[in-house]
């Protein structure tokens, strides 16, 4: 069932997503060469707390950790620990953010170090393009799945592939709720979005094929064939008004 959210919990998550994107923010700046993913863990944690936030992700059906940091051909739900990041390496930094019992939900994929490789470069352009193009759909009245057909558009239309097993999805005062927003699709289907839906779209997308595997540890996951993959996300708000993004940076 999709919950619409009034406009004072709006407001709430409004809070929720501003303490996520400060922390995101930190994160990219701290991000270089010789930082493990536990120390990146370790200052998402105290930024969101500082702010009278907690993580969202720590404790969620068993994480042990207040981020994921998933790492090159890792897609998402990588657990921070003692890897050490290195020249030429990509991160993508998911973070949630709790804030009065409502949820706030971001991800970037962000270079180390030196510039990246052309196809690594061009392969986080184009996966936060596909973002901006998902976005531009949000809007009263439109379909849900114009928002994934204009990620699978933009991504396959520069030759890389959407991530099939893993969505965006409704969030509010649980981090997942419905609906779920596949990153793919036929447009002009699924519900109509109405005022007060909010949700965490995020495309996935992947250098190679779009299939993935689940590590030992149950919950990373990486990319099939090896292939390289990136993440960005938001959560957005639909009002009266047009789209509204809780977790913009800056």
């Amino acid at each position: 069932m999709i919950v619409l959210k009034s406009s004072d919990e709006i407001e709430r998550m409004r809070h929720a997503g501003r303490v996520t994107a400060q922390a995101v923010q930190r994160l990219m700046e701290a991000v270089r060469p010789g930082i493990t993913t536990a120390d990146l863990d370790a200052l998402a944690e105290e930024s969101m707390r500082s702010e009278g936030c907690t993580p969202s992700f720590k404790g969620y059906r068993g994480f042990p950790a207040s981020i994921c940091t998933s790492v090159n051909d890792q897609v998402v739900h990588g657990i921070p620990g003692p890897r050490v990041l290195h020249e030429g390496d990509l991160i993508s930094l998911d973070v949630g953010a709790v804030w009065d019992g409502y949820h706030g939900d971001s991800a970037v994929t962000v270079f180390v170090g030196s510039p990246p490789s052309d196809v690594a470069e061009k392969l986080v352009r184009v996966t936060e393009e596909s973002l901006d193009a998902a976005i531009s759909q949000i809007r009263v009245g439109a379909r849900l799945s114009d928002v994934g057909h204009a990620v699978q558009q933009v991504v396959e239309g520069a030759g890389f592939s959407v991530v099939r097993e893993y969505v965006g999805h409704g969030i509010g005062r649980a981090l997942h709720e419905d609906p779920q927003i596949p990153n793919y699709g036929d447009p002009g289907r699924g519900p109509v979005m109405k005022p007060g839906l909010v949700v965490a779209v995020e495309p996935m997308v992947n250098g190679g094929d779009w299939r993935t595997r689940v590590l030992a540890d149950r919950w990373t996951v990486v990319t099939a064939d090896g292939s390289l993959s990136a993440h960005f996300e938001h959560t957005i708000a639909v009002t009266d008004q047009g789209v509204d993004v809780l977790t913009a940076r800056g």
